[in-house]
């Protein structure tokens, strides 16, 4: 997540007395509005739980009332500040600090605490309404749609929710994962467009946790219908005879075998993301990214007309960044993601050979979701080495057990899949040094631009390669 303080607004308080308000973004969107007393009283609340070693410097008070400029340095200080708790592991995954951001996103949306019905979609188009209070948190979110579908405890660890547009064909445009410092009713209301939906979707990367999923009816449900959906929408590669396979299996309801024959389709298990920009092998190129398999697949249109296809191994990102070209002002508060204003940048830098390193760019709305895709394959590379598994008990926290639905919803079962789409074009291979190259990022930006300067990602599965590995 990229947390940012592009603007400040001055405001009246309660007894018409003027003060600076601070507007926190977060991906580019407002998430919420402070003022600078509630942020020191977070830091106090920090430093008392975790120490003064810990907690990053907080910028001093002033006697006197601040001029511009020293409002627009105070901005500054604040916007670091956040910047740094978030990306401290300790600090930004902390109750304190989430507990804080979600308080303040309602306050500021001014959405009362009461029991609303919120709508989640499966990846099928399924609608799932659960019952839950606007103040509830995503893991509260994610349970009662756990309960609703009777998914077991230990199975939703392998879920999550996200946010995402739905287009006009019917596919949906990835925003991001929704974070345990939002409350989703109120992050999907807030943006007042009907287009923006909640979705339920497997949260792994490593297919072989699919036979941990499909040990159970309703866990094999949810991935078959996920499975097909990617598969119409084109995001998993299937010839004539597959399609015909897999039609055969839908038709006899054989959904496990279904599933394992497209673990053998290319791109099973990616997430595709819209067509956007490039600067590789070339600098305005256009590009199709897709995620996936421990790497960032590319499918170029060359100024050729050309498509040429190649892939970025994440074991070999040195690190990335993530960078907004323009000011995230002068926009709307609560201005939808990804307007025109706001232009992102993924960046990474990639080992090419053994002592070459090279910045890799993609400019798309949808950096950010690139961004944590990249993060979550790294986190999973980790728990594999460590020898650990993602398997998690999902406990309530009140009580150390899920809360069950009085009533149960099933997962409908797809229609039969289309005829397979002949129009797709043939890829010749972008080279064969890129099919085996990988990345990760770290830089120093001083640009005011910046989502973040800080936010610079290091890749700890980042491996060292020579030139015969290539």
């Amino acid at each position: 997540m990229h947390f940012s303080i592009p603007e400040t607004e001055t405001r009246a308080g309660d007894g018409g007395t003027a003060y600076v308000a601070y507007n926190i973004h977060v991906n580019g969107v407002l998430h919420c509005r402070v003022r600078y007393s509630q942020l020191l009283g977070l830091h106090e609340q920090l430093r008392k739980e975790y120490g003064a070693n810990v907690v990053p410097a907080f910028p001093p008070k002033k006697i006197f009332t601040l001029t511009p400029a020293e409002v627009e340095q105070r901005r500054e200080q604040l916007e670091k500040y956040m910047q740094a708790v978030r990306q401290d592991p300790t600090l930004g995954g902390s109750e304190t600090f989430n507990s804080f951001l979600r308080k303040a996103q309602q306050e500021t949306q001014q959405i009362p605490t009461e029991e609303v019905v919120l709508e989640v979609l499966l990846s099928n188009g399924q609608k799932v309404k659960v019952t839950i209070l606007t103040s509830d948190q995503t893991e509260d979110v994610l349970e009662a749609v756990a309960s609703k579908l009777d998914l077991p405890d230990d199975l939703v660890g392998y879920f999550s929710l996200f946010l995402v547009r739905e287009t006009k064909d019917g596919a949906f445009s990835f925003v991001r994962k929704l974070q345990e410092f939002e409350l989703p009713y109120v992050s999907v209301t807030s943006l007042h467009n009907p287009e923006f939906r909640i979705i339920l979707r497997k949260s792994y990367w490593d297919s072989s946790y699919d036979d941990d999923v499909m040990e159970h009816r309703v866990g094999l449900n949810l991935l078959y219908a996920q499975t097909v959906s990617d598969i119409e929408h084109g995001w998993i590669l299937v010839n004539k005879e597959q399609h015909r396979q897999l039609k055969s299996l839908q038709e006899k309801v054989s959904k496990k075998e279904f599933i394992r024959l497209a673990q053998t389709l290319k791109y099973y298990g990616y997430l595709k993301f819209d067509p956007c920009v490039t600067d590789f092998p070339e600098k305005g190129c256009h590009v199709v990214v897709s995620a996936g398999n421990n790497e960032l697949n590319f499918q170029v249109r060359l100024p050729s007309e050309q498509i040429k296809e190649g892939s970025f191994k994440v074991t070999r990102m040195r690190c990335w960044r993530v960078t907004s070209s323009v000011p995230m002002s002068n926009g709307p508060s609560g201005s939808s993601p990804g307007k025109s204003e706001v232009k992102l940048e993924l960046a990474f830098e990639y080992l090419m050979s053994k002592d070459r390193l090279q910045w890799v760019t993609i400019t798309s709305p949808q950096a950010i979701m690139l961004s944590i895709c990249l993060q979550s394959m790294v986190d999973e590379l980790m728990v594999k080495k460590s020898g650990g598994s993602i398997r998690k008990m999902f406990r309530r926290r009140v009580n150390g057990t899920l809360r069950r639905s009085d009533s149960q919803q099933a997962v409908k079962s797809p229609p039969l899949l289309d005829s397979p789409d002949a129009s797709r074009e043939p890829m010749a291979k972008l080279s064969s040094k890129l099919t085996s190259v990988s990345l990760r990022g770290i830089s120093h930006s001083s640009s005011a631009n910046d989502v973040g300067a800080n936010n610079f990602h290091g890749n700890y599965a980042f491996e060292g390669i020579g030139d015969e590995d290539l």
